[in-house]
Parts: structure tokens; C-alpha cells; sequence
């Protein structure tokens, strides 16, 4: 819905540049992924009126039937010719802290270059493992993302504890992509509370510095999506669309609680 600013010119930037299930190892490795908005509405200048939404990704847009997970421990057992002893949670949590603590808990050195062949690796498995598994967009994402599009004042984000690559090739393999503008992502953080500082600044980067916290809602399955979000003073729709129950999500606290986003008009109302 929004425009970013022109990417920086690579060397690689004349190259063809696949997308989705088909994206290459050598590009993954490179970090080169940016999220890029969908091109054709204008930017809408920043008003006192705008808002705007940051989506975490797997349980609340998608569900890709644990692709994610069978990728990144596939990722681990081959590159560190291991076996998996022991399952560590992966809901809610950032890519860095499921990958330190996947490496802690097997015994092997938590290191920047352990960590950094690890991420390589998962990442040049998660397309081929997207294919094998029988994933979906969930109910009423798209239709609320073309509502929240059409209204013109609201700008789309993300929050999400996926690295910025891995977020760019489930978003592409799903065909949301291009919904999104900017986000905040799990590259560099352990804690989700600083992935929602990192969110709120990039949407103030994007729509204006004025924006207010008051006028961010984040939309997430998860208790630590309801957490992060208080942490930066933002409203919270959570959705039982991800492993926990509606009541679950109730005792967190968000602002609204829903089974799921088929029908989105209780959150529609509450943006006004």
C-alpha cells in the first residue's frame, strides 16, 4: 500500500531476481532481501488520523504446516551431524533465540560462525521444505488486508520473530509479500519486546515521526504478541488462529480477543 524508498544500488541489482519457492541459496546467503511495498497506491502523507497495523506472520497470516520448524532442525542436524535430543518452543519466540538455544541445548558453541552457517543452511532449506508441507493462508487475511488497504490511512507492517530473509520467502511462497511495506524483524534480537521497538521505529520511519503509539495495533496469536506490544504502548488484537486458546489469549490481556480474522468487523470497529 505504501512506497519505500528506493532500495540502494547493489552490484547484483541487475540480475534477475527470483522470488518465493524459488529463491537461491547464494542470494538467501547474502542478506539482500528488503521488504518492498506494493507499488501501486501512492504513499499517503502522514495525517493525526493514520494508523497502523504490524501482523506477525506464522499463526496469524499463515500456517505453513511447520515448514519453518522441519527446515531450520533439518538445517541443524545436517550441518552439525547431530541428532535432536531434545524439542525447544519455537511459539512466539525470535529466530536468534530458538537457534541459540536449539545450539545450547545439543552442546554445541553458541558462536557468530555457528550461528551464522546455521542460518545459511536453514534458510537454503525453507523453500524446498514450504513445498513439502501443507501450509495455507488463514481465514479473512486477505480480505482484511484488502479492507485495511482500501481504507487509504492505514499503513501494514510487520512483527515478526522471523529473520528478515525467512520472512521475505514465506511471505513470497503465500503471495503476501508485496502487503507489506516495513517491519521489525528477528535478525538481531532475542527478546520479542525489542522486535516491537525495532517495528515502531521503522513505521515512524515509514509513515512519520509523529506517529503515536496509541494509533499502532498489533495482531498476533501468541502471549508475547500482547506483551510486545504493551511494551511500546500499542494496542493488541490477538487471535486464536496459532497453539493457544482463546482463553489462553484473554489471560494476556489484549485489547480484543478473537477465534480467528474471518470475520474481522469487531477489529474494524474498533479502528473506526
Amino acid at each position: 500500500m505504501y512506497a519505500n524508498k528506493p532500495p540502494r544500488r547493489h552490484k547484483s541489482d541487475d540480475e534477475p531476481r527470483p522470488q518465493g519457492s524459488d529463491l537461491k541459496h547464494r542470494q538467501l546467503s547474502r542478506g539482500s532481501f528488503r521488504l518492498r511495498s506494493c507499488t501501486k497506491s501512492p504513499r499517503v502523507p502522514y495525517n493525526s488520523l493514520m494508523i497502523t497495523c504490524l501482523f506477525d506472520i506464522d499463526g496469524t497470516l499463515l500456517a505453513s504446516g511447520g515448514a519453518g520448524k522441519a527446515a531450520l532442525e533439518l538445517a541443524f542436524t545436517e550441518t552439525f551431524h547431530t541428532t535432536l535430543r531434545t524439542q525447544i518452543p519455537y511459539s512466539g519466540r525470535t529466530d536468534r533465540a530458538i537457534m541459540r538455544e536449539l545450539l545450547h541445548t545439543h552442546d554445541v558453541e553458541y558462536s557468530p560462525a555457528n550461528r551464522q552457517t546455521l542460518m545459511s543452511a536453514y534458510l537454503a532449506l525453507l523453500p524446498d521444505s514450504l513445498n513439502r508441507h501443507q501450509g495455507r493462508v488463514l481465514p479473512g487475511i486477505l480480505a482484511l488486508l484488502d479492507e485495511l488497504r482500501r481504507r487509504g490511512n492505514i499503513a501494514l507492517g510487520l512483527l515478526t520473530g522471523n529473520v528478515r530473509a525467512g520472512a521475505r520467502v514465506k511471505l513470497g511462497h503465500y503471495g503476501l509479500f508485496e502487503q507489506f511495506a516495513f517491519g521489525g524483524f528477528g535478525d538481531r534480537h532475542y527478546d520479542r519486546d525489542d522486535v516491537a521497538r525495532e517495528a515502531l521505529g521503522e513505521a515512524k520511519t515509514h509513515v512519520g515521526p509523529q506517529l503515536s503509539p496509541d494509533r499502532v495495533w498489533v495482531i498476533g496469536d501468541t502471549p508475547l504478541d500482547v506483551k510486545c506490544a504493551r511494551a511500546i504502548g500499542a494496542k493488541v488484537v490477538a487471535v486464536a488462529t496459532g497453539v493457544h486458546t482463546v482463553e489462553q489469549l484473554a489471560e494476556s490481556k489484549p485489547d480484543l480477543t478473537l477465534r480467528d480474522l474471518a470475520d474481522p468487523s469487531p477489529f474494524l470497529e474498533m479502528l473506526g
